[in-house]
């Protein structure tokens, strides 16, 4: 295992979501981190800068997946191929963009939402979110902070609303996603800038929500899942707003991965590649991914030490690019004595738990919500 770079030594100042029935509770699925916001739109983009979507992206030799891939999901290869055979580059991301815009969000009758700007980080612009199932005062109810998907490059947090409004509906929780600021054009930190501000007003506006200060989570799938580590990390070194728990879903946590630490060819065949890896952990950090030094705080696995954080979930596919550095970062948040739920998901690759209608997405999706169940329940 590659040591971690010297800023990472010591803290410094600072596809359409659908509703299943999960363990007899409605549960939105978490189908809209990078796979699903790029579904559409990569396929798109890629036939445009004349790339076909059914060939290995620039660099890649052929390679077929398919006996590493969990049988109930073989079905679904080809399909996922042409989610992933596109470039990610400077060039294509506004097409993507794009694309990813087109792709229907709706959202359910029940429990309301709205949206809200609040105030920015210093000196820079107001952050959008927007509130799920809020309370009325006098209510104690738990809350999670939730980030979006997408490579830190894509997304929106309004295109996951309907999944977490089944969520919020599965824990009778609040839910607050923010709107953060994407890279290449804004760099670490301002996306965790403006996700602190995320949950500082969470914590502030807890009594008027219905929320209970004490059972307060983060939870993000992919990149939005890095954004939730480093939000604890920065949480816990502020001081200022305890943590209840952090759920992971197939978190990007290493800019390393797929750049100075290789990975063999079934890893990252399938919904999220070391070329993706490398631009989208580059555009956020503003230096190339793998780099001897990095930001504070901006890749969770580098940090030395984790004492302090809070109790996780961490799942992601066997398969899946990240599937090293989330075990070992389980492995690690063990040592220092923190809690940690892993669950690992034999032949699953990234986004797997997008695909409707499988007993293997069914199941994980299960564990994350007992999870969280059992993390939020008040102590009496």
């Amino acid at each position: 295992m590659s040591s971690p770079g010297a800023n990472g030594e010591a803290p410094g100042s600072s596809v359409r979501p659908r509703i299943s029935n999960v363990g007899g509770a409605v549960v939105g699925e978490i189908t809209r981190r990078t796979l699903g916001l790029i579904a559409a739109a990569g396929a798109t983009c890629a036939w445009s800068v004349g790339a076909p979507v059914t060939e290995p992206a620039a660099g890649r030799t052929h390679f077929d997946p398919e006996p590493y891939v969990n049988p109930e999901l073989r079905r679904y290869i080809s399909q996922t191929l042409m989610r992933t055979n596109f470039p990610l580059t400077e060039q294509s991301l506004p097409l993507i963009r794009k694309g990813a815009a087109l792709i229907p969000a709706p959202v359910l009758p029940q429990p309301v939402w709205s949206e809200r700007m609040i105030a920015g980080p210093a000196n820079a612009p107001e952050v959008r979110i927007y509130v799920v199932n809020a309370g009325r005062s006098g209510d104690a109810k738990p809350a999670i902070l939730h980030m979006h998907g997408g490579g830190f490059v894509i997304g929106v947090a309004r295109s996951d609303i309907g999944t977490l409004q089944g969520i919020a509906t599965a824990l009778d929780c609040v839910i607050v996603t923010v709107d953060y600021r994407l890279g290449p054009e804004t760099r670490f930190p301002g996306s965790l800038e403006d996700n602190y501000a995320g949950l500082k007003w969470l914590y502030a506006n807890a009594a008027a929500l219905g929320v209970d200060r004490t059972r307060i989570a983060v939870m993000g799938g992919s990149a939005g899942g890095g954004h939730a580590a480093m939000l604890a990390i920065a949480a816990r070194d502020r001081g200022e707003i305890p943590l209840a728990y952090q759920a992971l879903i197939c978190p990007a946590l290493d800019d390393r991965t797929g750049s100075t630490h290789q990975k063999p060819p079934y890893q990252g065949a399938l919904g999220w590649t070391p070329e993706h890896n490398r631009f989208a952990w580059s555009a956020l950090l503003g230096v190339p991914a793998g780099s001897a030094h990095v930001p504070y705080g901006a890749v969770p696995a580098r940090l030395r030490d984790l004492r302090g954080l809070p109790p996780a979930f961490i799942g992601v596919g066997s398969i899946d690019l990240f599937v090293d550095e989330d075990i070992d970062y389980a492995r690690r948040l063990a040592d220092a004595g923190i809690a940690v739920t892993m669950n690992v998901v034999p032949g699953a690759f990234h986004g797997f738990d997008g695909i409707p209608g499988t007993l293997i997405g069914a199941r994980f999706r299960t564990a994350l919500i007992d999870a969280l169940r059992a993390a939020l329940r008040q102590n009496t």
